[in-house]
């Protein structure tokens, strides 16, 4: 690549050689040109061997060739050497102007191949192409998509879904659980049992307890759950207090174990990201005095979390809308709230948050 860049820019350079002389006088060229000529015969009358032309000087030599009669100015090489330029120059040319195959398809269709295959894994060129034709139109052969599809990294078949995908496929029927600590302001440690649903987002369980075990945790899966059987799978990671006895009662409520990897919180990131979201917006600017008021502290956090605070996950949405929400009139412009509209603030945890409203003027004081 950079011998081709250096070839280009000497060719480059020679043509505005060219040109610069192309503007001169023709006696001044003619007698430039008989002075260089003298000089050369002195090198020749001596025998001295010119260096090998390189690539650049061959391709230059060649072109200029085709303006001039160069059979009486030719010193460094041989006819045969240059004819055998022309011709090697001549099949370069042919063979970039003849390039077997069809043309490449465009860009876009090139990046729509590489998505549909990324978010289809089971998918082959075959099923691509037939999903191209019968659904947008685009006629591809499989033989041209099975060149643009991204390649699959080794010791994965097709049919080997990742993990995010497995979650996604199942997320409704997904409830995954773990625990945090929290310290009191007696510096006393709790220990805050967390249960999330996958598919909506919502908290089903908080809990806290000075001394966790598989019993009490078995107990608040009972509480979570309830007697209805809407999930199949329970993800938790291999703390000890997720004993053997606790999978096989977890397993008679109707619920399939999915244990994380060793040291891989991702594994469980729904929930891990939920409880880094009440220690943010929480628990870090509170400190609880007992298990008492942690658990209060919790509670209304849980409503609100449950039923005002925004998810981007949800699109974003509210995990648990108000079954009755009032329908918000129609605005006139996107940055201006409509007349006879107010804006409406309640509190929650004492001011830390605020769960915001809009209500007609007629109905602020009844609100209020």
């Amino acid at each position: 690549m950079i011998a081709l860049a250096e070839v280009i820019r000497q060719l480059l350079a020679d043509v505005l050689r060219f040109a610069i002389v192309a503007l001169r006088p023709t006696r001044v060229v003619a007698a430039e040109n008989l002075f260089l000529r003298r000089q050369l015969a002195m090198y020749m009358e001596r025998d001295v061997k010119a260096r090998r032309p390189d690539l650049a000087t061959r391709v230059s030599l060649a072109l200029l060739s085709r303006l001039f009669d160069w059979r009486t100015s030719l010193v460094i090489v041989r006819p045969e050497t240059l004819i055998r330029w022309h011709r090697a120059g001549f099949r370069l040319l042919w063979r970039l102007k003849s390039r077997p195959g069809r043309p490449a398809i465009p860009v876009e269709l090139r990046q729509l191949i590489r998505r549909m295959a990324a978010e289809n894994p089971l998918w082959g060129e075959e099923r691509i192409a037939n999903e191209l034709l019968l659904k947008l139109g685009l006629r591809v052969s499989p033989r041209t998509v099975r060149k643009y599809m991204p390649k699959r990294p080794l010791g994965r078949p097709r049919d080997d879904q990742r993990w995010s995908t497995f979650l996604r496929n199942h997320a409704r029927a997904i409830v995954a659980g773990d625990f945090f600590v929290a310290v009191t302001a007696s510096f006393r440690l709790l220990f805050v049992f967390v249960m999330i649903e996958h598919g909506s987002r919502r908290l089903l369980h908080l809990n806290v307890t000075a001394h966790p075990t598989a019993a009490w945790t078995l107990q608040q899966l009972r509480e979570a759950l309830g007697c209805e059987r809407r999930y199949r799978y329970l993800i938790h990671d291999r703390d000890c207090i997720f004993a053997k006895s606790l999978d096989e009662a977890i397993g008679r409520l109707g619920l399939k174990v999915l244990k994380a990897p060793f040291r891989s919180p991702k594994a469980n990131a729904i929930c891990e990201r939920s409880i880094g979201t009440i220690r943010r917006e929480c628990l870090d600017w509170l400190i609880p005095m007992s298990e008492t008021h942690l658990r209060a502290i919790l509670k209304e956090w849980l409503a609100h979390y449950n039923g005002s605070r925004p998810h981007m996950a949800l699109g974003p949405g509210v995990p648990d809308p108000p079954a009755k929400a009032t329908a918000l009139p129609t605005q006139q412009s996107r940055h201006r709230i409509g007349e006879g509209l107010v804006v409406l603030a309640k509190s929650v945890l004492g001011g830390l948050h605020h769960e915001y409203s809009v209500r007609l003027r007629s109905q602020d004081r009844v609100f209020a």
